[in-house]
């Protein structure tokens, strides 16, 4: 049953997923497929579905390089009509410019979805930073006749 996110108008159904997993490389194809999952059973399109199941790929992979060792990736998948957002993210040790959101790989990122955004809280004295990403793809429509 789709939850109503608190931005939601009444006449808008929201579906929000969350998954919790290791911060490890043999979880990110499912985690892709969770995504493209979601697109497609919200009737995107082929193009669409493929570059959004890119897109959260590259996402996973450029947060569990930068995972603290036996870090947790939290992904939130929030399924609206004609639109998917995405938030990932996890623990870091150190945040000596742990996303380089300059690299080709970013640049990548932002072709491949229609917003990203990346935010980084500073490790303390005892604890870890964390990083966040935040992608989102809108569904194409065709124009009407």
């Amino acid at each position: 049953m789709p939850n109503r996110g608190a931005d939601a108008s009444p006449d808008e159904s929201v579906l929000s997923l969350e998954l919790h997993t290791a911060a490890s490389t043999v979880a990110i194809p499912t985690i892709r497929t969770v995504a493209a999952d979601l697109a497609a059973r919200a009737d995107f399109d082929l193009d669409s579905i493929d570059d959004l199941r890119m897109a959260v790929d590259d996402l996973c992979a450029m947060l569990v390089r930068v995972a603290a060792a036996g870090a947790s990736l939290h992904c939130t998948f929030t399924v609206r009509a004609e639109r998917i957002e995405v938030a990932a993210e996890t623990d870091v040790d150190d945040l000596a410019d742990p996303l380089p959101t300059g690299s080709f790989a970013w640049r990548v990122l932002q072709c491949l979805a229609d917003e990203v955004g990346a935010t980084s809280v500073p490790a303390e004295p005892g604890r870890r930073g964390r990083v966040r990403i935040t992608l989102a793809k809108d569904a194409l429509t065709a124009p009407q006749p």
